[in-house]
């Protein structure tokens, strides 16, 4: 059974920094992309990062030059890094892997 658990998120002033987290179970991890996405009230989730097996990277326009994530397959885990928070990045923030999807992680940006 193929488990995404996140943990990080909380609540920032804006200018802050969180770092989230995704251990993932069940499933091969090192050869698959992973990606991260965010879905904030009344809006449509949407993708903000995500990292081939490689290690290549790809952010949404809003998110680049601020976020940054990585991972480690030692660990079955990926990470976001999150610098710069804004305000307009609170929302839930949810890994995936192809149609597996996480909980969420709530992040709170205050201005």
């Amino acid at each position: 059974q193929v488990q995404l658990v996140e943990s990080g998120g909380g609540l920032v002033q804006a200018g802050g920094s969180l770092r989230l987290s995704c251990a993932a179970s069940g499933i091969i991890f090192s050869n698959k992309v992973m990606a991260w996405h965010r879905q904030a009230p009344g809006k449509q989730r949407e993708l903000v990062a995500l990292i081939t097996s490689g290690g290549s990277t790809n952010y949404a326009d809003s998110v680049k030059g601020r976020f940054t994530t990585s991972r480690d397959n030692a660990k079955n885990t990926v990470y976001l890094q999150m610098n710069s928070l804004k305000p307009e990045d609170t929302a839930v923030y949810y890994c995936n892997i192809f149609s597996f999807w996480g909980q969420g992680t709530q992040v709170t940006v205050s201005s």
